[in-house]
């Protein structure tokens, strides 16, 4: 390799926090057209790494070099002036701006001094047909999906036309169908000549889109190697040991009185967006929801939870109904959601470790206006001891935790209320192998303690390979169910892009409940 094809290079970069050593002589470098992935668990330090590279962090000691230079990037002015961009994971758009607004954010194009709105919208309108989603420039940014919001993130950092482009988590929240879109983007971009710094959990997606690997473990890089190196020594380089089984479901067994149904939804509608929806969750059992995106799974169990309104049908807990729309009287039967959105609807980010933890026991931990202070802090700290939560301590703030300490933060407050149905949206988005299995482990001894468990997840492989039963939805509704044995890609995705009727909740003959 010349000189001339190497864009970026960062040597011995060293960052500490107080009580945290995030980064530690960390090497790294990026190529004119290549896909370099920076692979490590959560609170590895790849977050660490990104944020010094658009200014939002300066190291303590080390040298970053653009096109073989010695540079200071002391902020988002300094990265973009160098040509970096970064598409982060959490979204960085302001929900009432448009699209058009949020794209070219403090770059508008202007004709006699006022902002040119028409050339503005023309060309936003041009960066989200590249990407291939189908949105109004002049839609408000709060009226759109997740999924939309990631590709609205892409085009922005596309407007900037960088050199160099740090893609953080870029498929999490996208389909199948929406991937193969963003990697054409890639590859388009990499036979430009951009260098592109993609960071990702999914293993399956280094070989079909990388050149080479950099495996960050402890805030130390690890190792270097080729993108086509088998996942086993991936995942061995990453956590330090071997994962035998990447989905360890453990199915209820015994006479001991699981089995019983928990959870029972019956006609959930909500005219619109969701049609006489029927289930049942019973005792011992994970049961998941697949289905593209827009096809009604988040807002169905919203409104099991007491979030969102429904026009009719019921839902019942253990036999017993609950009050629509009142997460109080849910919470009280027994149900816990963990929300698609962890930072935005499952967390405090501003509040400490403990005080999560304790959210939804505090009430019960109450006494004469009095909250048991000494109590709640041993709970939480029993809890993030048994979560393995990775922290300073139960003081830190949740927002500095990573992705997957703040999931495990989010999942230990219900265990610590005794949660005997729990909604998982999206569990392990955005989260390292090694962290994923931990959770599935979670929900393995909740299901053998009784509970129930319900799963919504867009990965499939995961849905398989832990759902004792799956639910299908489209377009609002059940499309069908299948057994775990019955379930496959093809099975699931056959009813996924089906056009259910009003009578085609229709179970897949040998499959389990409703």
């Amino acid at each position: 390799m010349s000189n001339q094809d190497e864009l970026l290079r960062i040597e011995g970069i060293r960052k500490t926090f107080p009580g945290v050593v995030a980064l530690d002589s960390v090497d790294f470098d990026l190529r004119r057209g290549e896909v370099h992935v920076l692979l490590g668990e959560n609170g590895a330090g790849k977050s660490t790494l990104i944020k010094m590279l658009s200014g939002a962090y300066q190291p303590d000691s080390g040298r970053v070099l653009v096109d073989g230079e010695e540079v200071r990037i002391h902020g988002a002015q300094d990265s973009e002036r160098l040509g970096i961009a970064t598409i982060y994971q959490e979204f960085n758009l302001v929900p009432d701006l448009t699209v058009a607004e949020n794209i070219f954010l403090g770059r508008q194009p202007r004709r006699y001094g006022l902002i040119d709105r028409k050339t503005m919208e023309a060309e936003a309108a041009e960066l989200l047909e590249r990407v291939g989603v189908s949105v109004s420039p002049r839609a408000r940014v709060r009226e759109l999906g997740i999924a939309r919001l990631q590709m609205v993130e892409i085009a922005k950092a596309l407007s900037l036309n960088a050199r160099v482009l740090i893609m953080d988590e870029p498929t999490a929240v996208l389909t199948s169908e929406e991937v193969e879109k963003l990697f054409s983007i890639v590859r388009r971009l990499r036979e430009d000549g951009v260098g592109i710094v993609f960071i990702t959990h999914h293993l399956e997606e280094i070989a079909a889109l990388g050149d080479r690997v950099t495996v960050i473990r402890d805030g130390k890089s690890v190792g270097q190697v080729p993108a086509s190196t088998a996942e086993d020594e991936l995942v061995r380089l990453m956590v330090g040991r071997s994962i035998e089984q990447q989905y360890p479901r453990v199915r209820a067994t015994g006479d001991d009185g699981s089995g019983a149904a928990l959870l029972t939804v019956e006609g959930l509608t909500r005219d619109g967006v969701f049609h006489d929806v029927s289930f049942e969750v019973r005792a011992g059992e994970v049961v998941g929801i697949a289905g593209l995106v827009g096809a009604g799974r988040t807002e169905v169990v919203r409104a099991v939870f007491g979030a969102d309104p429904y026009d009719k049908g019921a839902v019942k807990v253990a036999g017993s109904a609950l009050r629509r729309h009142d997460v109080n009287a849910a919470m009280a039967a027994g149900i816990g959601l963990i929300p698609e959105d962890r930072k935005g609807q499952g967390l405090l980010l501003d509040a400490s470790v403990e005080e999560n933890l304790g959210l939804v026991t505090m009430r019960a931990a109450t006494h004469g206006g009095l909250v048991d202070l000494k109590g709640q802090r041993a709970a939480a700290a029993r809890i993030a001891e048994q979560l393995g939560v990775r922290m300073a301590g139960l003081g830190q703030h949740v927002r500095t935790l990573s992705g997957g300490n703040q999931q495990k933060v989010v999942i230990g407050k219900w265990l610590l209320a005794d949660t005997k149905v729990l909604i998982l949206d999206e569990p392990t988005r955005g989260i390292d192998v090694g962290a994923k299995v931990e959770i599935y482990q979670l929900v393995n001894e909740l299901t053998a303690a009784g509970a129930a468990v319900l799963m919504i997840s867009s990965d499939l492989p995961e849905v398989l390979g832990m759902s004792d039963r799956v639910l299908v939805m489209a377009q609002g509704r059940i499309a069908g169910e299948l057994s775990a044995d019955e379930a496959t890609q093809d099975s699931v995705m056959a009813l996924a892009v089906s056009t259910p009727t009003t009578n085609s909740v229709t179970a897949v003959e040998g499959s389990r409940g409703h």
